[in-house]
């Protein structure tokens, strides 16, 4: 637990100021007991307040810094899903033909639990005024993106689209001198949105489907597919 100013938290100030109050006149403790005491009560009472405060990131931007705490959450909230689908698979998983199938969920669900890291670290990267990434960096993020899509199809082909769209705003406002950390950010929180909607498709169509039949097997999989192609999208911009 971190050390905390006292003075800066007025409920444990005036915790401390009662025990002093009550330890001198209803205790009848001498000063020299009551007043470390006081002391102690306060200091303890502040570090426990703040260790219930959100971690403040200092990215001189409040509401960039909203974002981000916001996409914190739900990445905590994805992680939790996919955990709920991963004990589902291993549950309803289990003939000799679907092991494949379950191979593929519990990839994609265990692939969610690092996200989590990858995100307290671009928070770490976002501190400064500056744009998180130079034009350059942009652009190669691009070209991996360009790639991607033309070796892609389907639903993967769209995703990329997407952040190809996102990219080419993002390095606009790179050129312009603007900060490019907001435009970076949105551009994460959606994808992770879109990721949830397509975990909880995936984990809809489980508890559904006829799991005998290939082509909702094969749809299943597919979701699969669809969930671990947003995580590629996540790690490219995280890059």
């Amino acid at each position: 637990m971190k050390l905390a100013n006292p003075l800066h938290y007025p409920l444990a100030v005036l915790c401390g100021g009662l025990f002093l109050v009550g330890g001198v006149r209803v205790a009848k403790l001498p000063s020299w007991v009551a007043l470390p005491g006081a002391v102690v009560i306060a200091t303890g009472g502040g570090m426990a307040l703040k260790a219930r405060e959100p971690e403040t990131l200092d990215l001189g931007n409040p509401a960039l810094e909203r974002e981000v705490q916001s996409i914190r959450q739900k990445v905590q909230i994805l992680t939790r899903q996919a955990d709920v689908l991963k004990v589902e698979a291993t549950r309803l998983l289990t003939e000799a033909n679907q092991m494949e199938l379950l191979g593929t969920v519990q990839y994609a669900c265990d692939r969610a639990h690092e996200l989590p890291a990858k995100i307290d670290h671009l928070a770490r990267r976002l501190k400064g005024g500056d744009s998180l990434l130079s034009v350059a960096d942009l652009q190669k993020q691009l070209t991996e993106a360009n790639a991607k899509l033309t070796s892609s199809s389907g639903p993967a082909q769209e995703q990329w689209g997407k952040l190809i769209v996102s990219l080419n705003r993002n390095i606009e406002l790179a050129k312009q001198g603007e900060d490019a950390r907001q435009a970076q950010i949105v551009s994460l929180s959606t994808l992770i949105s879109d990721a949830a909607g397509v975990l909880q498709q995936l984990q809809n169509k489980l508890r559904k489907a006829d799991l005998s039949n290939a082509s909702e097997a094969t749809a299943l999989q597919a979701l699969s597919q669809e969930f671990s192609g947003f995580q590629e999208n996540l790690e490219l911009l995280i890059s």
